[in-house]
């Protein structure tokens, strides 16, 4: 029986597979959604206690999927049009809910004060941020089919420096979005900037609840 033979993984060998990984995250990942729009809110009122949590799992929801399409969960994805055709409609739903309670918020703007930061429980908080994470059919697509797909094009043992990468650019979007957004605290000490923040979030709210309603 022949020996195994093991091949050393030099650290240039794993860095190339990680910066395309971190690149690829950021990539997807630094844009306006749902997700991204309430952990701004809620970074700018700036409740660490709140704020924490929701940051974790966001991040760790990443992982999660990243690894799921590494492991190859996002070909089972693709197999199951009737599933995300269930989370289609749930997340739409709740989207546009969501949505229509931050037009309500913008009718009705207030001034950034030390208790805002706890206007939202911290159960509310992280039953928002799993809803606006696992109820979203886009985030299985991206996510899992679409980085699992460009993770799994590298080798064997790359792809996992690879998926190392984009856990990566998460863990650093979602931490400088959540605790450097209390740097536009004084920015938002007057009611009309929390008008134009309420007001674009339901705007962007409500276009991906009705796109993902009609299937787009």
């Amino acid at each position: 029986m022949p020996a195994l033979t093991v091949v050393p993984v030099t650290f240039f060998d794993a860095l190339l597979p990680a910066l395309l990984g971190l690149g690829t995250g950021f990539t997807l990942i630094v844009a306006i959604g749902a997700q991204n729009a309430f952990l701004l809110r809620l970074g700018i009122a700036g409740n660490n206690r709140t704020l924490v949590p929701v940051v974790l799992i966001c991040a760790l929801s990443d992982a999660a999927l990243i690894v799921a399409g590494i492991v190859g969960i996002g070909a089972l994805v693709e197999r199951a049009p009737v599933a995300l055709v269930l989370i289609r409609v749930l997340g739409s739903g709740f989207l546009i809910v969501y949505g229509l309670l931050a037009a309500r918020r913008a009718f009705r703007p207030q001034a950034l004060v030390a208790s805002d930061g706890a206007e939202l429980p911290l159960r509310s908080a992280i039953l928002t941020a799993i809803g606006l994470t696992w109820l979203n059919p886009h985030v299985y697509l991206d996510t899992v089919v679409f980085l699992g797909s460009i993770g799994n094009q590298q080798g064997e043992l790359e792809r996992w420096w690879w998926a190392g990468g984009a856990m990566t650019a998460s863990v650093v979007w979602f931490c400088a979005l959540g605790f450097g957004a209390r740097l536009l605290r004084p920015f938002f000490a007057r009611p009309r900037s929390w008008r134009i923040l309420d007001g674009t979030i339901a705007v962007v709210m409500l276009g991906l609840g009705v796109r993902m309603a009609v299937g787009g």
